[in-house]
């Protein structure tokens, strides 16, 4: 628990400082739309406001640098590129992720949950910046960080958006409950906690099971255990593996997709997307690559569809690992990183 507590005050002291440059660049701050905004939001207000969430963490699994995701992202010019979207984009900048490390003395495992504590003050300080920005009409847009953020994020959006859809784009289902997971990292669990599967655990009462299982649907599945393929069947949830997508192509797929969870496109989006469901010659700077992956055009054609159904209220770019392969590696994965929340926030190719 020191070990991570020191590591959590060391990514956000980093974050933090770097926050400060940034504010003094001027990267951070609301400037006037030079260009309007290619889509109609149906949920949020004009002018269209994002809020970049950052979140520098990585207890939800075992590798080192995930946490360093956000900063790479915000240093790469994720907000201006924003704003030349048409977006006004206020950067959150830092959470005070070491002051919840701080009041845990300890965090053994529970069963075979790795830093079950932390995992969860983390995730439910996240639901409450999502949320507040949610309330405010504001698109959050959280930078992990490790999946585990998941469970805030969609907590967070679901308390101001009870009817929102879930679009999970992983390699992983995430979906493991106390009883399947093999590995005890959170990080491949948040789903179960969301659906209110699995047994109770204490620590994550605050979680409101308020996601429907129809109302959740995956893209890109291709490293599936068996206990979370049991689940699936189980709950009928739809999911969409690397199968499909080559069997009937990407564009059909999240016609499919949508057509499932949110069929005359008027409900709101909720999108977490992981880049290791990217192939790994595509994003290769992830904890947990799998090879077989969505293409680059793929990845990036899943976020351009959400967008254009003008439903889209909140977006997750998870798993960004920086300290992982060489430095053109990382450098391809940040980029990638940025491109696709762009895609999700209206860039086009024409």
């Amino acid at each position: 628990m020191a070990l991570l507590g020191r590591a959590l005050a060391r990514s956000v002291s980093h974050l933090h400082a770097r926050t400060t440059h940034l504010h003094a660049r001027g990267l951070s701050r609301s400037v006037p739309r030079w260009q309007e905004a290619a889509k109609i939001s149906k949920f949020l207000p004009n002018p269209k406001r994002v809020a970049i969430v950052g979140c520098p963490f990585s207890g939800g699994q075992p590798r080192p640098g995930v946490d360093q995701g956000p900063i790479h992202l915000i240093e790469a010019g994720l907000p201006r590129q924003l704003e030349e979207l048409g977006w006004e984009v206020h950067f959150d900048g830092h959470h005070q992720f070491e002051d919840i490390s701080a009041s845990i003395a300890s965090d053994p495992p529970i069963g075979k949950l790795k830093n079950p504590r932390t995992v969860s003050k983390v995730c439910e300080a996240v639901a409450k910046v999502v949320g507040k920005h949610a309330r405010e009409g504001v698109l959050p847009l959280t930078l992990g960080g490790d999946h585990s953020l998941g469970m805030g994020t969609v907590s967070g959006t679901l308390e101001q958006y009870p009817d929102a859809c879930v679009v999970w784009v992983d390699a992983h289902a995430d979906i493991n409950t106390v009883e399947t997971t093999g590995s005890g990292n959170i990080h491949g669990m948040p789903v179960a906690f969301l659906l209110g599967l699995g047994s109770k655990i204490e620590e994550y009462a605050w979680i409101k099971p308020a996601l429907k299982a129809n109302r959740l649907v995956y893209i890109g599945l291709r490293d599936v255990d068996a206990g979370e393929k049991a689940i699936l069947r189980e709950h009928n949830i739809k999911a969409f593996s690397m199968h499909e997508v080559d069997k009937y192509g990407i564009g059909k797929v999240v016609e499919m997709a949508l057509d499932h969870v949110n069929p005359a496109r008027q409900l709101p989006i909720h999108l977490s997307f992981d880049v290791d469901s990217l192939d790994p010659t595509v994003a290769p700077s992830t904890g947990t690559p799998v090879r077989g992956g969505l293409t680059f055009r793929e990845g990036h054609y899943i976020c351009e569809a959400i967008y254009e159904t003008g439903c889209l209220v909140a977006l997750d770019i998870v798993e960004v690992n920086p300290s992982l392969e060489d430095a053109a590696s990382v450098k391809q994965t940040v980029a990638i990183g940025c491109s696709l929340a762009r895609s999700a926030l209206g860039e086009t190719l024409l």
